[in-house]
């Protein structure tokens, strides 16, 4: 099954991309390799569960959040390529999760867009993974998350 297909199945309707607020292109291909921005899920204008994981934000939470990255993700690529039929494997994901004193439960929260692109891509979309704490992200986003995907002409 395509990972259109699995798209669709799985009721998922990706959004438009969102525009940069800052200097910075959304992706960049070099070669074989789609490099995709950092995105952070956006809900109702909003970050997803704004806030720190430990500090009032759950990992349930987070990993929604993380989810929500991924969507945004495959959304850019969608725009970049035009379809994600063309995406071979996820590469490398960098998940970076605002993280109160004491929490350490980071790759918990990246599963969540870890499962979403094994879900829609199979065992290809399991990557190589960092998942790192961090003071604090944009727009006061608990989650963060840069993707690297092999591509096809």
């Amino acid at each position: 099954m395509s990972a259109e297909q699995r798209i669709a199945e799985l009721g998922i309707t990706l959004p438009e991309p969102a525009k940069p607020r800052w200097a910075y292109a959304p992706c960049v291909r070099a070669g074989n390799l789609l490099f995709i921005s950092g995105q952070i899920a956006i809900a109702n204008g909003r970050p997803l569960h704004a806030g720190k994981l430990g500090d009032g934000v759950t990992v349930e939470q987070g990993a929604e959040a993380a989810r929500g990255c991924a969507i945004s993700a495959l959304a850019v690529a969608r725009a970049h390529l035009g379809t994600l039929d063309r995406i071979v494997r996820a590469v490398k994901l960098t998940v970076f999760v605002a993280s109160s004193a004491g929490f350490g439960d980071q790759p918990t929260v990246a599963d969540g867009a870890s499962n979403l692109l094994r879900d829609v891509f199979g065992d290809a979309g399991i990557g190589a993974r960092s998942a790192v704490g961090m003071a604090e992200l944009p727009l006061g986003a608990p989650v963060e998350v840069e993707f690297i995907f092999e591509v096809r002409e």
